[in-house]
């Protein structure tokens, strides 16, 4: 009886250490709830957010540097991102922040593009130069509306 009880002690300590194990992963990876967040954040002004949400990749060189924090609607009509960047990159104060699609028809990310200048943003600055999405339906209506065929 005691033999039993030993291995019902040690399936439940192992149970639980992998619950463990898992909920800490999916804190770590999934940046859950503001949990095991690191970095800083930076805000971005957008004429049109084109369909980037919270929790698309901020990239630069091709390198995920970041994630999108939030995505909201200013009084001006425009879109308002808050983005966390990683500790260790810096953001150059002319540095310019676009919409981007992953391959033809991926997800939407904003890319960062270095700019000249050796000062960097301070955490809670603002971008200044942005470039909203490119949106194919109004390029499509656009042309087709201009009587071109």
């Amino acid at each position: 009886m005691q033999a039993y009880r030993r291995v019902e002690m040690t399936v439940g300590v192992f149970v639980i250490v992998g619950l463990l194990a898992i909920s800490w992963l999916a804190i770590k990876v999934g940046q859950v709830g503001g949990i095991g967040e690191s970095g800083y954040k930076l805000v971005a002004n957008f004429d049109d957010a084109g369909g980037v949400r919270k929790g698309s990749d901020v990239m630069m060189a091709g390198v995920a540097i970041g994630r999108i924090n939030s995505v909201t609607l200013t009084d001006n009509d425009h879109a308002t991102m808050v983005l966390r960047i990683n500790e260790g990159i810096k953001i150059t104060e002319d540095a310019f922040a676009s919409v981007r699609t992953k391959g033809i028809i991926g997800d939407r990310y904003i890319r960062i593009t270095q700019g000249m200048d050796d000062t960097t943003l301070e955490p809670g600055s603002e971008i200044e130069e942005t470039e909203s999405a490119i949106n194919i339906e109004d390029l499509i209506s656009k042309y087709i509306f201009s009587g071109k065929e």
